[in-house]
């Protein structure tokens, strides 16, 4: 995964509280708290670089005393974190995610001051060692194969540079990028690593792949028209049973990712013979249960992914991309039109029952 941190195990403690103060019913200020705060421009790996212990400890509370019978609450500890970030704890448990800047999240609780309740003696703040684990917010992902032409697909449609090679794996960690329409609408794109064969059981760079696929709103499958062979050593798949294998890898990482909205980039037109293998796909894609026989049973998904468009594209002469771009955008946008719509019924049923 190159120098991109995307997971980080931090120790957060919450402050001590304060000595309370027995012969006046004095009470001792509450320790402070470990906040996560979401923060543009912020990344895990600069978190690391800044706090390379990775221990975050709030203040202690203030004792009572005599001037002040009620101590002053001792001083929180604010973390800036990316948005997109859940945190995790050691067991796997998801305590918490922060999804936009300015969102916060309590890590860790600061311990009670002495009072009557405790005999006047503080209480220790709350401790625990969680995982900062980053998930990309994007509005697309692109999924597919390695070498299906994602990176080129994305430096076509966005203003990114990422790196292009004609080898497996070039993309080695996540890159985003805009698109940027005339009337300045923005959808943001992220190319992710290239899946295999076996990525739900995180071989290759399976898990840290799929678990960026959850935070899409929808997912564009980028597939290569001629097929695809990762090295002599394994099988070539056509582009029918690349698109089968794909939804069978995210359906067994997590049902809901086959769920997503999607939208299908047939890519590499430019080549020979790419019109008949069109055709032949298009065959197959109206009704795949008919060429299932075809397929050993384990690369069988149990739902095939519904695309909303396929469109044929190729990023080295350019067809098609104008197109897809527009497609994009039109799913999007009916997309946030059916959100707006469920959101109305919501308030409307709420306003209704409330009467």
């Amino acid at each position: 995964y190159g120098k991109f941190i995307d997971d980080l195990r931090v120790y957060v403690r919450g402050g001590t509280g304060g000595m309370g103060y027995p012969r006046l019913g004095g009470e001792g200020g509450r320790g402070g708290d470990v906040w996560f705060v979401a923060q543009e421009r912020t990344t895990l790996k600069s978190i690391k670089a800044r706090y390379p212990q990775k221990r975050f400890v709030a203040g202690t509370g203030a004792n009572s005393s005599v001037k002040a019978l009620k101590g002053e609450k001792g001083k929180d500890c604010e973390v800036h974190v990316p948005p997109g970030i859940s945190i995790v704890c050691d067991d796997g448990t998801e305590i918490g995610e922060l999804n936009a800047a300015g969102e916060r999240f309590l890590a860790a609780r600061g311990g009670l001051g002495g009072s009557l309740i405790t005999n006047f003696l503080p209480c220790k703040g709350q401790r625990r060692v969680v995982h900062l684990d980053l998930k990309l917010i994007a509005d697309v992902g692109l999924v597919g194969f390695p070498n299906a032409g994602k990176s080129s697909l994305l430096s076509k449609i966005s203003h990114a540079k990422p790196e292009i090679a004609n080898y497996p794996f070039t993309t080695v960690q996540p890159e985003l990028g805009k698109i940027m329409y005339a009337d300045y609408k923005q959808i943001l794109v992220a190319d992710l690593p290239g899946l295999i064969e076996g990525a739900h059981a995180n071989r290759g760079m399976g898990h840290k792949f799929l678990k960026h696929v959850e935070r899409t709103k929808q997912l564009l499958l980028v597939v290569d028209i001629s097929g695809f062979q990762l090295s002599i050593k394994t099988r070539f798949r056509t582009a029918f049973e690349t698109i089968l294998l794909l939804t069978k890898e995210m359906e067994l990482y997590k049902e809901e990712l086959v769920a997503k909205p999607a939208l299908l980039a047939i890519n590499k037109m430019d080549l020979p013979c790419a019109k008949d293998n069109l055709n032949e796909l298009m065959k197959q894609l109206q009704n795949p249960q008919d060429f299932f026989h075809l397929l050993q049973e384990e690369m069988i998904p149990e739902n095939t992914l519904e695309f909303k468009d396929v469109i044929p594209i190729s990023t080295y002469t350019g067809e098609g991309i104008e197109e897809l771009k527009e497609r994009i955008r039109k799913c999007i946008d009916e997309e946030a039109e059916q959100e707006n719509e469920e959101y109305r019924k919501k308030k409307l049923l709420l306003l209704q029952t409330s009467g």
